[in-house]
């Protein structure tokens, strides 16, 4: 079974509430046999029928250990408590949450999928979730297959742009490991400090 075909039909919420960490991991289990097809909730009942259609398998009402099928929602943050911690900010599998360090966020409700994956890092509960009515005020209905398009390719520059800031940070990690030894002759902080202790007991 082709995963790529399955993923095709996925809405590209990456909100795990399928069980996997995101649609495609999801996608690979369906065509490995590991998991069944109604396993997404924002698809609902279309991408399980979709689905069914693809893999040949028999069509199944949503697992309800995953969720229910509901009108989309979006994030919406109560600005008058937001602290700007940016917590929030790599939560968010599409990048549809903008601010700063110390300033007030905000969601571009035309990109949130409805995650809900920012809310549980939100230190201030300040994020909840509304009636998503981002199509000039009207609710939109579903993920089509354009819009799904979209998200997936927001989601890949979101994991290049984590990717690239972790591999930043690494190299900024190792830049300062190599000043402190060659500084003082130790590879580690911890064992700066051991022979500064030591010296200073002799």
């Amino acid at each position: 079974m082709d995963a790529d075909a399955i993923d095709a039909l996925l809405p590209q919420t990456q909100c795990t509430r399928c069980g996997f960490q995101g649609c495609r991991p999801y996608a690979e289990a369906i065509a490995s046999g590991e998991a069944e097809i109604n396993q997404c909730p924002p698809g609902g009942a279309a991408t399980i029928a979709a689905l069914a259609a693809l893999t040949g398998r028999a069509p199944l009402p949503l697992n309800p250990a995953n969720g229910i099928e509901a009108p989309r929602t979006v994030a919406y943050i109560l600005e008058e408590h937001c602290i700007g911690c940016t917590k929030c900010l790599p939560a968010c599998p599409v990048d549809a949450i903008v601010g700063a360090n110390k300033r007030m966020h905000t969601v571009i409700a035309e990109l949130c999928t409805g995650c809900e994956l920012c809310i549980a890092p939100c230190p201030v509960d300040c994020i909840v979730m509304v009636p998503d009515t981002a199509n000039n005020g009207a609710p939109r209905a579903g993920f089509p297959d354009d819009e799904a398009r979209r998200l997936r390719e927001r989601y890949a520059a979101h994991l290049r742009r984590r990717d690239a800031r972790a591999a930043a940070q690494m190299e900024k990690i190792n830049h300062k490991r190599e000043a402190l030894k060659q500084a003082t002759g130790a590879s580690t902080i911890a064992e700066a400090i051991a022979r500064a202790k030591a010296r200073a007991q002799r």
